[in-house]
């Protein structure tokens, strides 16, 4: 099976909007409650989210939605976000049975939500770097 660059067997990568507010906080929230380190993060603007990108055919320029890496699969927008909370302890966890509604109908609420973020909650001038004690959870050379 091949892999993605800069993913190993094993590994479960969140991409996110790195200039986005509302995907910072995501990210900060994934650190806070996976406490078992199940869960990478990589901005999209890095050069790994960039070549992971480019690996799934995704747009390297603009990005409207959460993607959730794990072997050679990725799922993107709702999907993505129930298979992160699948791995974070409960009560976390206990949303995924939001899976029962459709994807379409699932989507649709997070398709004008993830279109409007910037305008909603803001973004900043550039991506964020991790805090020291978080290093570890991100992807890197």
């Amino acid at each position: 099976m091949a892999y993605p660059p800069h993913v190993q067997p094993g590994d479960r990568v969140v991409l996110f909007d790195g200039v986005c507010k509302l995907c910072n906080g995501w990210s900060r929230f994934l650190i806070r409650h996976d406490r078992a380190g199940k869960l990478k993060l990589c901005s999209v603007q890095s050069p790994q989210g960039q070549a992971i990108l480019a690996w799934f055919g995704m747009p390297l320029d603009h990005f409207d939605t959460l993607l959730y890496v794990e072997g050679d699969q990725a799922l993107k927008r709702s999907d993505a976000i129930l298979a992160i909370l699948r791995h974070l302890p409960a009560p976390w966890r206990w949303a995924t049975v939001l899976r029962v509604i459709p994807r379409r109908l699932r989507d649709g609420a997070y398709d004008p939500i993830a279109r409007n973020r910037y305008r909603l909650f803001g973004r900043h001038a550039c991506c964020q770097v991790p805090r020291p004690q978080d290093r570890e959870r991100f992807l890197h050379d």
